[in-house]
């Protein structure tokens, strides 16, 4: 019998490394601390992380909004690349834009982050990324579990998830029954592709284009690999901002199904959100994805942002506001459409005409 037979086993032979985990928490707590707000208590290493809800007296009636979300395949870009610090930034946008779609603030978020072996230095670079991205989206990051999943995940894999929790008045709830014809659509840019529709994007440009992630793509100034992992655009704070400066009737986070999909979700039985897509530009990574791989637009659309990361609907009057307002935070926002009665639309959101040269 070998000597690894002969003794007794362990968590550590099993591929479990404690220690690993314990100096990962250590690295990670200087970038959690950044991220707290009053109303937390304690410190990272709890069973719980504790959240005063004596805070939410001063509103009439809280009601508490959660989202909980991961970034896909995009993480596979990440381990590719060797960069962890900013996958995070991915992961709070997609849980916390969904949170401030119906005017709630983001309060806190907790994380979990699965890998195949523990080094400590990759997992606080991505709680880094990830307390980065809580600090651009106002919430504290108050806890969350790293777990080595050893036999099931390569030394080198790893996935991340996330959920979060925000809070908003309950008669400045935003969403389809505010929303009325003669309301205007406005666009945000997006910062790429974000964080969907990757199994798509790298079964074109790596399977079908035999593109490299080191490869440099004029058209984007950069490496492939560079503008693929170009973080997610956190625009909570954005949207908050708009709804103290104007009217807002809704948001729609534009995530995986595309525009039209997400926009049809905020927009109400007996309306229709027409899109004008000579209003902008899709970034040229999207006619890339579309070129390498003969993707159809359509399919192209209901995968991918193509450029458009958040939309919000706000009344005709407050378009000068939420334009200024927006600009004067450096997004980049214009109209792109109009709310009009249904008709015999079959759904309720649609792009006409062609993007823009």
């Amino acid at each position: 019998m070998s000597e690894t037979e002969t003794t007794g086993a362990s968590y550590a032979a099993a591929g479990v490394d404690i220690e690993a985990g314990d100096r990962a928490v250590e690295l990670m707590k200087e970038w959690v601390k950044k991220t707290q707000r009053p109303e937390v208590l304690g410190g990272l290493g709890g069973f719980a992380g504790l959240f005063d809800a004596s805070a939410l007296k001063r509103y009439e009636r809280p009601l508490l909004a959660s989202a909980t979300d991961g970034v896909g395949t995009k993480v596979d870009i990440a381990r590719q690349m060797g960069v962890y610090d900013t996958i995070g930034h991915d992961l709070v946008a997609m849980v916390m834009d969904d949170i401030v779609v119906c005017g709630a603030e983001p309060l806190f978020m907790t994380d979990y982050i699965c890998v195949g072996k523990v080094h400590p230095e990759r997992v606080a670079a991505i709680v880094k990324g990830i307390a980065e991205g809580c600090v651009l989206a106002g919430c504290a990051l108050v806890g969350g579990e790293t777990a080595e999943h050893p036999g099931l995940l390569g030394p080198d894999d790893f996935d991340v998830a996330g959920a979060g929790t925000g809070v908003v008045e309950a008669d400045r709830l935003l969403g389809a029954d505010r929303i009325r014809a003669g309301d205007v659509v406005i666009a945000m840019a997006s910062s790429g592709l974000h964080s969907n529709g990757y199994s798509l994007v790298r079964h074109v440009l790596f399977d079908r284009a035999g593109m490299r992630l080191e490869q440099r793509v004029e058209e984007f100034g950069r490496t492939l690999g560079e503008e693929l992992l170009e973080p997610t655009r956190i625009y909570s704070l954005d949207c908050l901002a708009l709804t103290r400066t104007t009217e807002v009737h809704a948001f729609s986070h534009i995530t995986g199904g595309g525009l039209a999909a997400n926009l049809a979700r905020v927009i109400p039985d007996g309306l229709h959100a027409a899109v004008d897509r000579s209003t902008w530009t899709p970034g040229a990574v999207f006619d890339l994805v579309g070129t390498a791989g003969r993707v159809e637009r359509l399919e192209l659309e209901k995968t991918l942002n193509m450029g458009v990361g958040m939309m919000a609907v706000v009344p005709a009057e407050s378009v000068d506001v939420a334009l200024t307002t927006l600009a004067d935070r450096g997004v980049d926002a214009w109209v792109a459409g109009e709310i009009t009665e249904r008709g015999e639309h079959p759904t309720g959101a649609t792009l006409t005409g062609d993007y823009a040269a």
